[in-house]
């Protein structure tokens, strides 16, 4: 090994000192290409177009609702979820459901089955420190959908 450094540096040294360098390059490149598509969760929607023709109007119902939403993770594994009308008082849903899970991969996605107690909605969740998202899907008493991705800090 230490031959190799003794001496001038000849035409085959420094081909060897070069292509070692894109060598390494390379690979670590292929190997974060290939991590990016593994952990990839998948598509929002199937046909965005499709999808945009009713943006606009069930973002405006989705606003008229006036809802404020927050979630928080206790220590005890309890992902808790509050609704709140303008007012500020709690809104019992039709539904409610969504996936709990980290930001940037789906292995640890959950379907919190949550329960409504009177003032905020409860569901166990199994978690570690970090960023965790729950992408909320709610229906409104009067049938008005509500969706939102909301980040939850969790500090264990």
């Amino acid at each position: 090994m230490t031959a190799l450094f003794r001496g001038p540096i000849t035409g085959p040294k420094f081909f060897a000192i070069i292509s070692s360098f894109f060598v390494v390059i390379i690979t670590v490149n292929v190997y974060l290409a290939v991590s990016a598509v593994r952990t990839f969760p998948g598509l929002e929607v199937k046909n965005s177009y499709v999808a945009s023709q009713t943006f606009d109007a069930e973002k405006a119902a989705q606003l008229a609702l006036g809802w404020t939403v927050g979630a928080v993770v206790h220590k005890d594994g309890e992902l808790i979820l509050s609704i709140t009308d303008k007012d500020g008082n709690p809104v019992m849903v039709q539904s409610v459901t969504g996936i709990f899970g980290r930001a940037t991969n789906v292995r640890d996605d959950q379907t919190p089955e949550f329960v409504f107690d009177g003032s905020v909605y409860r569901a166990p969740v199994t978690t570690a420190a970090g960023n965790w998202n729950l992408r909320l899907e709610a229906v409104a008493q009067d049938g008005t959908p509500f969706h939102q991705r909301i980040v939850v800090i969790v500090e264990h």
